[in-house]
């Protein structure tokens, strides 16, 4: 139980450092080079879970794969974020288009559910259920 809450204190550091990462993109992106909220949601998302990559699998998980598979690791990693993408942009278009929030509000809901997914999926899927 300890272990996993040092994690989860793990994870919320990653993921705080990855979410002020993906706001601050999503604001340069659509505030002023006046991309459209959505395409500027999904290259900041891209960018700040790229990062996450890396930061999560040095400092919160301990992979199941080996150097070898590594790429098989990028492979799932990419893959469960590709649906954390969908999810986020589902709930960004929900929220801005159908409840009339302001894209910066909407970003702060939906990243709730998509890091909640992040570690859910993360843990079942990438993390050596042996390890520590």
């Amino acid at each position: 139980m300890t272990k996993l809450l040092g994690q989860v204190a793990k994870f919320g550091i990653v993921g705080v450092v990855s979410t002020v990462l993906d706001f601050l993109i999503l604001y340069i992106l659509a505030d002023f080079i006046g991309l459209h909220y959505l395409t500027a949601a999904a290259l900041a998302f891209v960018a700040a879970t790229l990062f996450n990559y890396a930061a999560s699998m040095r400092y919160v998980f301990t992979s199941r794969f080996g150097e070898a598979e590594k790429r098989q690791e990028l492979l799932l990693f990419v893959t469960l974020s590709v649906i954390g993408l969908g999810l986020n942009q589902v709930l960004m278009w929900l929220f801005v288009d159908q409840v009339a929030l302001h894209y910066l509000v909407a970003k702060i809901a939906a990243t709730v559910f998509v890091m909640a997914w992040n570690f859910i999926s993360r843990k079942i899927w990438l993390e050596d259920k042996n390890a520590g």
